[in-house]
């Protein structure tokens, strides 16, 4: 098995959590839910699923803000090739209209036609290059000052079509906030209707799932032949990712103080000197694919369907990773949620 290197737990052995042990029900507990109410797991199984959909509007939210970021660089780009292009028309400008006095302080008359009524037909001749040179850098001139008004137009057409481009990122930021906000109030709301007992029995059950479906991901052998070893770089994004654990998880935030799931995968190989794409959705677009068979700690495992959540392989069967808003970045069992890809940054 693959050299565990988080702290804390034993070496070449498959990681599964152990399931929290369930308390026998204490005199004068609480008598159980009425018929018709939800029961404990039952809000679970609700909250879960809601914030795995805000989890699918904060990916949504940081990609449209990437882009939003990226095309407001753009504008700054094209504005300043905007600001260089009119400065070059306004040298331009200046040599033409020095061309043009020049003209005017010799009669009117251009150039070649001052040396074709010279008297003296070594001056002509003397002169005759020269004014072919003259003649050229004029052409030069006007067609640099065509090029440059036609490349002002074009960078004008850029700016609006990037500005169109940024509004419609920010209305999509905009619309994942609003379901990100959505999704986390709805869910915070079933667990404030809870008494401090079935909060910390939600957790034991949040744990006992886990530990299921891990024990049962396991037990297909996934981690029969899984023996990879960290490269230097993957070692040093583990090495990130693990000193994080216990800071919160917050929907947008990419720490150092807190993260959300792909805000800390993706720090996490920046601080490894490997920068990678913000998303979950877009790391398992862009990064390799790799086999489970084939993972190594450092690469990253994407979640469920709609690849809304990722985590980072650290060995042995476990992972690391910002779970849910109420929730701190903690280490769980590499098979305690659907699996879609193991994506590998540093192929």
């Amino acid at each position: 098995m693959a050299i565990l290197t988080a702290p804390g737990l034993a070496t070449g052995m498959a990681y599964a959590a152990p399931a929290a042990p369930v308390a026998p029900a204490a005199p004068g507990a609480p008598a159980a839910p009425e018929p018709g109410a939800k029961s404990l797991e039952q809000v679970r199984k609700e909250m879960e699923e809601l914030f795995r959909q805000a989890g699918t509007a904060t990916d949504a939210y940081n990609l449209a803000e990437a882009e939003a970021k990226a095309q407001s660089d753009k504008i700054v780009e094209i504005a300043n090739l905007i600001v260089a292009g009119q400065e070059r028309i306004t040298t331009l400008k200046s040599r033409a209209g020095a061309a043009a006095r020049a003209q005017y302080r010799s009669g009117g008359l251009p150039p070649s036609a001052n040396l074709a009524l010279s008297d003296d037909p070594g001056h002509f001749l003397d002169g005759a290059g020269r004014m072919r040179q003259g003649e050229k850098a004029a052409s030069d001139m006007l067609t640099e000052l065509d090029r440059t008004q036609n490349d002002l137009k074009r960078y004008a057409e850029e700016a609006s079509a990037h500005w169109a481009t940024l509004e419609a990122n920010r209305i999509k930021q905009e619309n994942a906030k609003k379901q990100i906000e959505e999704k986390i109030k709805a869910a915070e709301e079933l667990e404030n209707k809870l008494e401090a007992e079935e909060k910390a029995r939600l957790i034991q059950l949040e744990q006992e799932a886990q530990y299921k479906a891990q024990t049962a991901w396991l037990s297909t052998g996934a981690m029969k032949d899984v023996n990879g070893l960290a490269t230097d770089a993957g070692k040093r994004a583990v090495q990130y990712a693990t000193a994080q654990m216990g800071k919160p998880y917050v929907w947008g935030a990419e720490g150092p103080g807190s993260f959300d799931c792909s805000g800390l995968t993706s720090q996490a190989w920046l601080a490894a000197g490997r920068p990678i794409p913000r998303t979950s959705q877009e790391q398992l677009r862009l990064l390799p694919k790799v086999a489970i068979k084939d993972m190594r700690p450092g690469d990253l495992i994407i979640y469920f369907d709609d690849a809304s959540h990722v985590a980072m392989y650290v060995g042995d069967g476990a992972m690391v990773h910002a779970p849910r808003p109420g929730r701190n970045v903690t280490m769980a069992g590499a098979g305690s949620m659907p699996i879609k890809a193991v994506v590998r940054p540093d192929a």
